[in-house]
């Protein structure tokens, strides 16, 4: 069982330009990134060392029909400081 103060959950959905903040997006328009894959999301967090467990077979429950995945990290910050921070490397990496 994953207990709250240890993992934060971070769905692409939460990351996602093409998406509206009612539709899940939790950073801003200007930090997220365009459609952002789950290897994209896990490499990122890695390299900001939150130790990331993705999980493929996930659904996002508000688009519980579409399975996108999801990737579990440490919590060493809040979570849109953190979401914001994987934007940035996921930027990075793809320029």
């Amino acid at each position: 069982m994953l207990h709250r103060n240890e993992k934060l959950v971070i769905w692409p959905s939460y990351l996602d330009a093409t998406k509206s903040r009612r539709d899940g997006r939790t950073v801003a328009k200007k930090h997220s990134v365009k459609q952002p894959s789950l290897n994209e999301i896990q490499s990122a967090a890695r390299e900001l060392g939150l130790n990331p467990v993705a999980e493929p077979n996930k659904a996002y429950p508000k688009t519980w029909w579409v399975i996108s995945g999801r990737v579990l990290v440490d919590k060493k910050t809040p979570k849109t400081i953190t979401a914001k921070e994987i934007c940035k490397i996921i930027r990075k990496n793809r320029s």
